[in-house]
Parts: C-alpha cells; sequence; structure tokens
C-alpha cells in the first residue's frame, strides 16, 4: 500500500506571479488561530503564548516566532510555525477565552516590493498610506469581493490573508494590481 502524504499542501502550490514593481509569493504553510479573549484575560493569554496581544487598534505584536494581529477589541488573529497548537498553548492560561484552529482556513500571501502598497490598493479601500498604515498595521478590510486580514509586514512587505476558497480570486486580483502598480 503506498504510503499516504500528511503534509498540507497549499491552495496556491506553484503559483508565482507579480511584476518588477511587486512580487506575489505564496505565504509558507502556518499555523492560525481565531483568539477571543475579554480584557482581563489578555495578560493571562499573552503570557500563556509568549507574545503580548495588542490592545489598540490596527496594531500587531510579535514574540516567539507569533504574529498576533489585533482584529477587534476581543478578537486577534495568530500566525506562527506550521504545528504550533495555539488551542493548547491559550489553555495554559487559566483563564476565559476562546481558541479555534483556522490553519486549514486561510491562506497567506506576501506582496513586497516598492510597488506593494500600489498593487494591494488596486482592490482595497483601505487608505494604506504611511500615516495611516505604518509598518506593524493590520486590520480587516476588503480586498475586491472578498474579506482579508492585511499586516504591513515591512516597509515593503504585506501579508494578505485570505479564505482558502478565494485564493485563487485574491492572488489573480493582486497579479492585476502588480502589473498596474508604479512605483
Amino acid at each position: 500500500m503506498p504510503e499516504l502524504n500528511t503534509m498540507r499542501r497549499t491552495a496556491l502550490d506553484g503559483f508565482h506571479g507579480g511584476s518588477a514593481a511587486a512580487r506575489l509569493t505564496p505565504a509558507p504553510n502556518a499555523a492560525r488561530a481565531s483568539l477571543r479573549a475579554h480584557p482581563d484575560a489578555v495578560a493571562a493569554v499573552s503570557s500563556a503564548l509568549g507574545v503580548s496581544l495588542p490592545t489598540r487598534p490596527k496594531t500587531s505584536a510579535t514574540g516567539a516566532g507569533i504574529t498576533a494581529m489585533w482584529l477587534g477589541p476581543d478578537e486577534w488573529l495568530l500566525i506562527g510555525p506550521e504545528g504550533t497548537d495555539f488551542v493548547a498553548l491559550a489553555a495554559k492560561s487559566g483563564v476565559l477565552h476562546s481558541a479555534v484552529d483556522v490553519s486549514h482556513r486561510n491562506i497567506g500571501i506576501l506582496v513586497s516590493g516598492p510597488g506593494a502598497r500600489v498593487t494591494i490598493a488596486s482592490a482595497c479601500p483601505h487608505d494604506l498610506t504611511e500615516a495611516s498604515f505604518p509598518v506593524g498595521a493590520c486590520t480587516r478590510t476588503v480586498f475586491g469581493k472578498m474579506e482579508i486580514v492585511l499586516h504591513r509586514e515591512s516597509e515593503e512587505t504585506y501579508r494578505v490573508e485570505c479564505w482558502r476558497s478565494f485564493a485563487d480570486y485574491c492572488f489573480g486580483m493582486l497579479a492585476e494590481g502588480a502589473h498596474d502598480s508604479v512605483y
């Protein structure tokens, strides 16, 4: 009997694209969790995860290889190395919270280069200027006709998180924006 491949295949295997101004790259496989916690529980959950959960709108924090993105007053998206068990880590906090593994729901796409901002702005109404969306900023917004979570990882690199079922559409829209970007 042939051995089964237990490695998860990303929805964007083999995809690549962009332009001279903006490169599009499927993000490496990662563990993801949707975390909900009352403000009183933030310190304990942060300690259990090894990263200080941000408490201000549009902010993120990174620690112990984990990125926590603020999505609402009591909601975060956690991204970390593949295999990270966020549910078990958060459970060690001993406080009331909700942690749901969404690793297989989302796909990450990295948009990088001097035209990255223009590429994303081609189908996203959010103000992506430095003053409004500095490095480290994150938000839940729309891109084309889908909801995304957008994280500015560095000066010229953004991470777009979309649902797996929208991956082809999202990548295609980003590729169109990359071809139109001028820096």
